[in-house]
C-alpha cells in the first residue's frame, strides 16, 4: 500500500495545554521557504508524499483559467475557495454558472448542507434541500465547467481523471509543483487529487502566492490576478470570521487549509509555510503556520498575537479560558 510518512518520521507541531497540563499533542511535518525559494526550515519528512486536498485548489483554478475560463473579482476568488455555503457564496457560484449557460445540475460535486450553521438553520426553516451549490468546492467545480465550455470539451464527466480538462490540470500542476504526478486519487468533491511531496506543494504555493500580474508568462499573470482577487474578497475563500478568510483580511497573507490537516500560507514578502498534521486534525495548522512565519520574520509579534486571537485557540473549562492550543515547533 502506498502511504504518507509515519509517526516515526513526524515531529511535534503543537500541543493542547489545559491548566498547564499538556493533554494532547499534534505531530506532523512542516516546511518554511524563504522569499527566494530556499528552504529556511524543514521539520519531519518533507520529502514524503501527501495528499494536498483543498490546498491544491489554486493550482486547479489556474488550470481552468489557462483552459479559457474568464473570471474576475468575487467569481475569480471563489474558484479557489473551500466556502461555508452562505447565501452570498451560492449567489456568486450561481452567477458563474448562468454566465456560461450552465445549471446547478451540471455540477458534479455532491449535494451538501452548508458548513455555516446559521445558513443551514435558515434553510431548514425555509424547507430547502441540500444542494451542490452549498458544497464547499462548488466554486472550483463551476470554474471547471466554464473551462470546458471555453475549450469546447464535454461538460459531462469533467471530473473524470481521463477528461481533457483533468489531463490539462495535471500538466499545469506538474509544472507548478516541479514533480510528476504518479498517484491519482479522488477528493471528497469528486475531482482528482494528486499525491505530491510537502516540499513540492510548498514550491507550487509559493510560485502562485508570489506571482506578478506583470509577468511575461500567462500562467503567472493569471496567478497574480487570482491572488489579488482573494485578497480583495477574503470572505469568499471560506467565510466571514472563518480562519482562512480572517487571516487573509487581517494579515494580508494567502491562507488555505485542506482536509486531513494540510495548511498552506504565503506572507506578503513571499515567505511560505506548508504544514501537514499527521492525525488529520485541522485545529493546529493555522497557528503553526502563523508562528513559523513570525519566527522567519515575515510577520510581526503583534500580527502573530492578533492571529492567535482571531483563531480562537483558547481551551475552555467551566465556560472560561483555562489553556491554549499552541505551536511548539521552532525555526
Amino acid at each position: 500500500m502506498i502511504e504518507t510518512f509515519g509517526v516515526q518520521d513526524a515531529v511535534e507541531l503543537a500541543v493542547v495545554d489545559r491548566n498547564g497540563f499538556v493533554e494532547s499533542r499534534h505531530a506532523g511535518a512542516a516546511i518554511v521557504l524563504a522569499p527566494n525559494g530556499e528552504v529556511r526550515g524543514s521539520f519531519g519528512r518533507t520529502d514524503a508524499l501527501i495528499l494536498p486536498r483543498s490546498t491544491m485548489k489554486p493550482l486547479q483554478a489556474l488550470a481552468s483559467l489557462t483552459a479559457g475560463a474568464q473570471l474576475a473579482g468575487e467569481q475569480l476568488a471563489i474558484s479557489t475557495a473551500s466556502h461555508v455555503g452562505t447565501d452570498l457564496h451560492v449567489e456568486v457560484v450561481t452567477e458563474m454558472l448562468l454566465g456560461g449557460g450552465l445549471r446547478p445540475s451540471d455540477l458534479e460535486c455532491p449535494a451538501s448542507w452548508p458548513a455555516d450553521s446559521a445558513t443551514r438553520d435558515n434553510m431548514i426553516r425555509r424547507g430547502e434541500e441540500v444542494s451542490p451549490l452549498r458544497m464547499a468546492c462548488s466554486g472550483k467545480h463551476a470554474t471547471m465547467l466554464l473551462a470546458c465550455r471555453a475549450s469546447g470539451w464535454e461538460t459531462a464527466g469533467y471530473t473524470d481523471p481521463s477528461h481533457p480538462l483533468q489531463a490539462h490540470a495535471r500538466d499545469v500542476i506538474e509544472r507548478l509543483v516541479g514533480e510528476k504526478m504518479q498517484i491519482t486519487t479522488i477528493d471528497g468533491c469528486g475531482a482528482p487529487v494528486y499525491a505530491m511531496t510537502l516540499a513540492g506543494l510548498a514550491r507550487a504555493i509559493q510560485r502562485v502566492g508570489t506571482a506578478s500580474e506583470r509577468s511575461p508568462f500567462a500562467l503567472y499573470r493569471l496567478a497574480g490576478e487570482l491572488m489579488r482577487a482573494v485578497r480583495e474578497n477574503p470572505w469568499t475563500i471560506e467565510g466571514p470570521g472563518r480562519p482562512d478568510s480572517s487571516l487573509v483580511e487581517k494579515l494580508g497573507v494567502y491562507s488555505k487549509f485542506g482536509a486531513e490537516g494540510v495548511q498552506t500560507m504565503v506572507a506578503p514578502d513571499g515567505t511560505t509555510v506548508v504544514v501537514k498534521t499527521l492525525d488529520g486534525s485541522t485545529r493546529a495548522g493555522h497557528t503553526v503556520a502563523v508562528h513559523l512565519l513570525g519566527q522567519a520574520g515575515a510577520l510581526t509579534a503583534t500580527q502573530v498575537a492578533e492571529a492567535d486571537t482571531l483563531l480562537g485557540l483558547d481551551v475552555r473549562g467551566g465556560g472560561r479560558p483555562v489553556g491554549h492550543i499552541r505551536s511548539t515547533v521552532h525555526l
